[in-house]
């Protein structure tokens, strides 16, 4: 084997666990394209040290939802929903070739989009049927009191704008941030000055009823689009394409037509998830990673 056609994939618990049992089916069918051509593939754990000595190995590598650490590295992350992924050169979803693609409904089947679509929302999102109720969903992520350079305003801001609206809003903290003090007494203080603020409660259920949600690009919000809910975007975002777009139309603005808003839904979750991903279980999977891989410098 040359030196040159080795993939060192670097990952963190717990999907390293589930690719070392060999559970991981992207890495899985990855392996099966690779190896019969002669490549050789390592796991390794993800740090600060793996990825500054990354640049320095041989071959190729490969990392997940982080970004690349040198010209020959790629990262992968899933498309918000099992079978569906990605294979990219940066980590920044707003930036890949998908956040910079025109979507154009006309060129989607109606029936067949209708007909993904729902069984899309049976599998991921079960449930009863969704209803449009009156709150707004504040799903939020990390860096409360920051404004990050893909965002249009602080999330604390953005939450601010939500409940000068005068409905009621609902902001929800993501499981897997951490918040300190001052981001709880932040947020505190505006759940004071505002009485149609809550904070904290069960993100799924509060969008299945919600009047539209408000985030600056989490992946709630590309639920909310699977149930039929208008999303207001404060942020960057790969699914912008059927949003609000506050970085365009102003948060006032998009407030304002977001409870009317309807957008193709159906039509752009057929393109983006089942026309545009590495969807592993299309007939095509094996050519479509293939051709992402080679569009991504591996000489495969």
């Amino acid at each position: 084997m040359s030196d040159d056609l080795l993939l060192s994939v670097y990952l963190h618990a717990p999907i390293l666990q589930t690719a070392q049992a060999g559970k991981l089916g992207f890495l899985n069918r990855l392996r099966g394209l690779l190896e019969p051509r002669g490549w050789q593939i390592e796991i390794l754990r993800s740090g600060a040290r793996a990825r500054a000595e990354a640049p320095k190995r041989p071959g190729y590598a490969l990392f997940n939802m982080e970004r690349p650490t040198h010209d020959r590295a790629l990262t992968f992350r899933l498309a918000y929903h099992y079978p569906y992924w990605r294979l990219e050169r940066v980590a920044e979803r707003w930036r890949w070739p998908i956040a910079l693609t025109r979507f154009d409904p006309a060129a989607i089947e109606a029936e067949a989009a209708r007909n993904f679509a729902q069984r899309l929302r049976e599998r991921v999102l079960p449930g009863p049927p969704p209803v449009r109720g009156d709150h707004i969903v504040i799903p939020l992520q990390g860096h409360l009191r920051r404004q990050r350079s893909f965002q249009t305003a602080s999330p604390l801001r953005m939450i601010r704008a939500a409940a000068e609206t005068g409905r009621p809003c609902i902001a929800t903290l993501h499981p897997k941030e951490f918040y300190d003090k001052d981001d709880h007494a932040a947020l505190g203080d505006l759940a004071r000055r505002f009485p149609n603020l809550a904070v904290g409660g069960d993100t799924p259920a509060l969008l299945r009823d919600c009047a539209f949600v408000v985030t600056q690009n989490s992946a709630v919000g590309f639920d909310g689009l699977i149930l039929g809910k208008p999303v207001v975007l404060f942020g960057q975002s790969d699914y912008h394409h059927v949003t609000l777009n506050v970085a365009r139309l102003g948060a006032e603005t998009a407030m304002a037509r977001a409870p009317d808003h309807a957008p193709p839904v159906e039509r752009f979750l057929d393109w983006f998830l089942r026309r545009t991903s590495l969807d592993m279980m299309a007939p095509d999977a094996d050519n479509r990673l293939l051709a992402a891989m080679k569009k991504g410098g591996w000489p495969v």
